[in-house]
């Protein structure tokens, strides 16, 4: 029992990470949208946040035990 419970919290918790992490990304680019006004520089950016990103998600993963 405290087994299944414990993954439905641990369920429940991820899932609530994942969308504030969402929400807080979605966020920043509204924000840094408007304020880049060149199209190459849209793509640099964009390429070195996607670069962060697919080093960061697996850093953030394994420090929450995902």
């Amino acid at each position: 029992m405290a087994n299944i419970l414990g993954k439905l919290l641990f369920a429940l918790i991820r899932s609530i990470v994942a969308g504030w992490a969402y929400a807080l990304w979605v966020k920043l680019a509204t924000w840094l949208e408007p304020k880049i006004q060149r199209r190459w520089v849209k793509i640099a950016v964009g390429g070195l946040l996607g670069l962060a990103a697919f080093f960061m998600i697996p850093i953030v993963m394994a420090l929450l035990g995902l």
